[in-house]
């Protein structure tokens, strides 16, 4: 295995595919999600012959039924899933998957063998693989002084908790954000990402017009002191099923830190060697 490029993608993917027929609805595929505890299904064409004819994701449900105010119940997954399905060889590394996944803005990469869908691997997947590499950008960023503080987010996007989900749905959809964090008389409570809006909300068929983002924030929020290392964040991440931690400081929120954002940093310090193979 490469330990600089962070091993090869069939070596991360998942090979377990969870799959929706193209006429499943938006309200049965995101309590699908919320079963399996994934954050995206592959979505079947009728037509045999086609086989997979997209991938559908939470931000999709997110951004193309919540925010559009549509109905969950009659909306069907091919009126918003992702097509054609972005792909990527076995044998490629999994920097390269960062890259295609960081330009195509996504969280989720399917892998191919001889033109048929053999796995998937999310961002979770990618930080593990440079966490867990001997070598390599996350390595090297180890011995920045305070490395979280160069990853974080410093500008805080935040909402009401009294706000709706469809305002909370609209305002990750203009933010292109996964999260945001929830205020109560001014200070920040929890967390709501779009992981919440899909398992807690649409999946459970609650009104985004009607109910508030208190029904299904997380709170209280995780952090992480801004003195610790980028391994000790993704250990905190994984083991609590979360993909972000506030950041603090002297007890203080000063940032937030999502595995998107350790994804971005790897393929923009390897960006020279990318583009020189491509």
């Amino acid at each position: 295995m490469n330990q600089h490029k962070g091993g090869a993608a069939k070596d991360f993917m998942h090979r377990y595919l969870e799959v929706v027929p193209q006429d499943a609805t938006a309200a049965a595929a995101a309590e699908r999600m919320g079963v399996k505890q994934i954050g995206c299904l592959l979505v079947e064409s009728n037509d045999p012959k086609r086989g997979m004819s997209g991938i559908l994701t939470e931000t999709d449900l997110v951004r193309k039924v919540l925010a559009q105010g549509l109905d969950p119940t009659v909306t069907m997954v091919d009126r918003v899933m992702a097509s054609p399905i972005l792909t990527i060889a076995g044998d490629r590394s999994m920097l390269d998957a960062s890259h295609l996944m960081e330009t195509n803005h996504v969280r989720h990469l399917c892998v191919a063998e001889a033109g048929e869908i053999v796995g998937i691997i999310s961002v979770r997947d990618l930080v593990r693989s440079f966490v867990d590499a001997e070598s390599g950008p996350v390595c090297e960023l180890d011995k920045v002084y305070r490395p979280l503080s160069v990853l974080m987010a410093t500008t805080l996007a935040t909402i009401p908790s009294d706000a709706s989900l469809l305002a909370a749905a609209r305002l990750m959809g203009e933010k292109r954000m996964g999260s945001l964090l929830t205020i109560e008389a001014g200070e920040i409570v929890g967390i709501v990402t779009e992981r919440d809006l899909v398992r807690k909300g649409l999946a459970s068929n609650r009104d985004p017009g009607s109910t508030h983002v208190s029904a299904v924030m997380s709170s209280p929020l995780l952090s992480i002191d801004v003195n610790r290392t980028i391994r000790d964040a993704s250990k905190a991440m994984a083991e609590q099923g979360v993909r972000h931690l506030a950041v603090t400081e002297n007890g203080k929120i000063v940032g937030v830190l999502s595995v998107r954002d350790l994804v971005k940093m790897v393929s923009v310090r390897d960006r020279p060697r990318f583009l020189s193979q491509t």
